[in-house]
């Protein structure tokens, strides 16, 4: 029989006639999405993802029904076609449910693969976990200890009553300590491409680490003696010491490609015009070091925090008795600044804050340390005035109320007239921020931030930045995140290509706070079991010097705690296909606001496989696979209208021989059938 011509896109094609739309487009080479279709069963035309415009009638089809025919012309891929397949994908993820990746993962700002290295470790295999915490942490060792933990405020562990999070950093930190000295990551071939990187923080490094695992390679300009930033100069010995954090940093000395360069400080030694002209891209990550006013009247007579915690750090923590010393803030500066002041003096130490401790910014564990330690705590008092009064310093305050929630979302304090009290001490330290301060002839922003573009981290020419100078003060994790970013787009922007972030869609059941213990989802059911304890030198003891005051939990209580985790991420999130035609359509999961999902239930009883019927999206291909290829009769629709779901009859679990077959699940597009036992990286 002789071919047919057909048009697709204004591109025309002889193809074999008495085919689909689907199936002729596919032979011209032409992959139009499709959810529903599966060439061993016949059509369902449920899904409308692989919809077509007729030009000849101006009628959507659905391409993998409708047969060709000589001569015809469709459009596949314009705007307003590509508009529909947006809306049919809207439509399916609005009743769609489950979690496309771990609510650790997403929690987590480097986005590393929480669930993945958890398993890992569950299993023994911490060089396997390392591997894949190296992929998004280059700094395992420092993060381990000095994360606040961002991932656990989210661990869906937190839904069952009287438990906690799974202890996730410390996985981190186990498996830095086991193989960190022996790992080496994949690197590519070095391209020629070089960047300088101005700064040796956790953003200098980070950004130099990713673009060496991309060929490219970095001369890293760091103005103090040693590298590290404020892991060196910032975070006391007792929560990092220097000596880990060298150990750690040696893996840049010795990676080729890399080059550190210390003494090196811009506006002095170097010039950013000429740094831009001799490299192919530079990288400005310079931190943020200036303390920030109290706005007081004597201020000066105060050390900023960050000043304080530097002199520490450059005095190998050996420093003079600060005496009695208030310090003023409640962020971890200020928290760093009480703690080694009382490894410092015998006398009292007191932290000064205007709101309540529930406002505190810290970390909890480090305002509760620093109270076990020793330190006074005065909330709702705000410094108006410092003075020297016969050899010590006045400290005048005002007691505080709280108003109204301001931006930050926290309630504003306010002064109540008339409440001014004074106190006296030998050091004050104010602690209640730090500013940028940027390098001279850089763009900057409102809060004389380094300027840059949000997702590219460009600020001009071939000039990028990353870190602290960009948002301000931040966590290492947030650094490391912003690094990886702008090597991203670095990348790009050598190649050449546009630099964006690629569109990704996170579906998810809700934060757990929103949840009770009914609304998950468990590949297998939970046992009660106690978080591992961090070992942690008590109080008397540690507070007498600068030594670590926690211990590496060892690898076997680790893979016990491993087993606390519920493996959240869906087992389909590599290979579905309504994400992955959702990303290139860029579909909403939250389009239709407001539409209510029905809970359909899961049933986790086969030893192998799960039915989650809140992932199905009623394309019926396992009802077919099931009734046409394997000639069984296991699986059909239930209910009708909004309420249609796949079920078996009379709602049994599967037979346990299925497992033998798997032909529903190797068809399933979203993972609603799946193996329990998911393929991790």
């Amino acid at each position: 029989m002789s071919r047919v011509n057909l048009t697709i896109d204004g591109e025309t094609y002889q193809v074999e006639p008495g085919q689909t739309i689907l199936k002729a487009a596919e032979e011209a080479g032409v992959d139009i999405p499709t959810l529903c279709h599966h060439d061993e069963i016949s059509e369902n035309t449920s899904c409308f993802v692989c919809v077509v415009k007729n030009v000849e009638n101006g009628e959507w089809q659905p391409s993998c029904t409708s047969e060709i025919h000589d001569d015809m012309e469709i459009e596949a891929f314009t705007e307003e076609v590509k508009d529909m397949r947006k809306t049919c994908l809207d439509l399916l993820l609005s009743e769609h449910s489950g979690d496309c990746e771990a609510p650790c993962t997403i929690a987590c700002p480097a986005h590393a693969k929480v669930e993945e290295y958890v398993q890992a470790g569950r299993a023994g295999e911490f060089d396997r976990a390392l591997e894949i915490i190296k992929q998004r942490i280059p700094l395992p060792m420092s993060i381990g200890r000095v994360c606040p933990r961002f991932c656990e405020d989210d661990c869906r562990r937190n839904v069952k009553e009287d438990e906690e999070a799974v202890a996730i950093n410390d996985f981190k930190r186990t498996s830095a300590e086991l193989h960190y000295d022996d790992y080496v990551e994949p690197r590519e071939e070095l391209t020629g491409d070089k960047v300088a990187v101005i700064g040796a923080g956790p953003a200098g490094l980070g950004t130099a680490y990713f673009l060496r695992m991309a060929g490219i390679g970095s001369d890293i300009y760091e103005k103090r003696e040693k590298p590290g930033g404020m892991l060196r100069y910032g975070i006391p010995e007792y929560r990092l010491p220097k000596e880990t954090l060298d150990r750690e940093l040696q893996h840049f000395y010795d990676m080729d490609g890399v080059e550190i360069h210390c003494n090196q400080e811009l506006g002095e030694d170097l010039d950013i015009e000429e740094l831009k002209e001799d490299y192919e891209a530079v990288v400005v990550s310079v931190g943020c070091w200036e303390p920030k006013s109290m706005r007081t009247e004597g201020e000066e007579l105060a050390w900023g925090g960050i000043d304080y915690l530097e002199k520490l750090s450059r005095q190998n923590f050996e420093m003079e008795d600060p005496g009695e010393t208030i310090v003023v803030g409640g962020g971890n500066t200020a928290m760093d600044c009480v703690r080694s002041s009382l490894r410092l003096t015998d006398d009292q130490v007191s932290c000064y804050y205007r709101r309540t401790e529930k406002q505190m910014p810290a970390e909890q564990i480090e305002i509760d340390e620093a109270r076990e330690e020793g330190c006074n705590f005065e909330f709702l008092s705000q410094p108006v005035s410092l003075r020297e009064e016969d050899g010590r310093l006045v400290l005048e305050c005002i007691e505080m109320e709280l108003g109204e929630p301001d931006a930050s979302g926290r309630r504003r304090p306010i002064p109540i007239e008339g409440s001014e009290f004074e106190v006296t001490a030998d050091t004050v330290i104010a602690a209640i921020g730090q500013n940028t301060i940027p390098p001279e002839g850089v763009p900057t922003n409102d809060w004389d931030d380094v300027a840059v573009e949000e997702e590219s981290h460009h600020v001009e020419d071939n000039l990028f930045a990353a870190g602290d100078c960009v948002t301000g003060p931040a966590t290492v994790v947030e650094a490391v995140a912003a690094a990886r970013k702008a090597a991203s787009n670095i990348q790009d922007y050598l190649a050449g290509n546009e630099m964006d972030e690629a569109y990704q869609i996170n579906v998810t059941r809700g934060h757990w706070q929103s949840l009770a213990d009914e609304d998950l989802v468990y590949l297998e059911e939970p046992q009660d079991q106690t978080r591992v304890e961090l070992p942690h030198m008590e109080a008397d003891i540690r507070v007498d010097n600068f030594a670590e005051v926690t211990e590496t939990i060892d690898p076997e209580n680790i893979e016990e705690e491993g087993e606390r985790c519920f493996k959240c991420s869906c087992t389909a999130k590599d290979d579905c296909y309504l994400k992955e035609h959702s990303e290139t359509y860029k579909a909403d999961p939250e389009y239709f606001e407001g539409n209510e999902k029905i809970d359909f239930g899961y049933d986790n009883d086969h030893p192998e496989i799960i039915l989650d019927r809140g992932k199905c999206i009623k394309c019926g291909i396992c009802v077919k696979i099931c009734r046409e290829v394997v000639n069984e009769y296991l699986l059909g629709f239930k209910e009708r209208g909004y309420e249609t779901h796949i079920d078996t009859a009379f709602s049994k679990t599967l037979p346990t021989d299925c497992d033998d077959c798997g032909e529903c699940i190797e068809a399933c597009p979203v993972g609603a059938l799946d193996w329990k036992e998911k393929e991790l990286e």
